[in-house]
């Protein structure tokens, strides 16, 4: 296996509600709601950096697609996305803009015990993303 990872999937109770706060609220760019013409089959798609690809998928065609049983509630937050930017600054922005749209603040930016700075936000499906600045690890777009 080759170190790539090409889509991550965000599963979600309300695809359309999901949409909103990615694209409306957080502003990434994406072509909408595709694959409604399948069965369990319709997808939101995010261009990340390096042609990673964000997908949001309803947590009913996932439970379908892969015979597992759908969870009765959403699991505790076990993984999380890590978004860095470029400074402490643009942390707090990207804290407000998540908080505006909707996201619960899990842990407001502060200064990190590693020397950093870092706050966390759930979206509207739980799924937990850190905001992070390291002076060691900027992002170069």
């Amino acid at each position: 296996m080759h170190p790539r990872i090409s889509v991550i999937t965000l599963c979600v109770d309300d695809l359309e509600t999901a949409l909103a706060f990615y694209r409306d609220g957080l502003g990434l760019a994406t072509p909408g709601i595709v694959g409604r013409e399948f069965e369990h089959g319709a997808v939101a798609f995010f261009d990340l950096q390096g042609g990673v690809r964000l997908a949001l998928w309803s947590r009913n065609d996932l439970a379908h697609d892969t015979g597992l049983p759908r969870p009765a509630t959403r699991p505790a937050a076990s993984v999380t996305l890590g978004h860095s930017v470029r400074s402490e600054r643009e942390v707090d922005m990207v804290m407000a803009q998540a908080r505006a749209a909707g996201a619960r603040i899990v842990k407001p930016a502060q200064p990190t015990f590693w020397g950093g700075y870092a706050g966390y936000f759930e979206d509207p499906d739980g799924h937990l993303w850190e905001v992070v600045y390291n002076k060691d690890f900027v992002p170069g777009d």
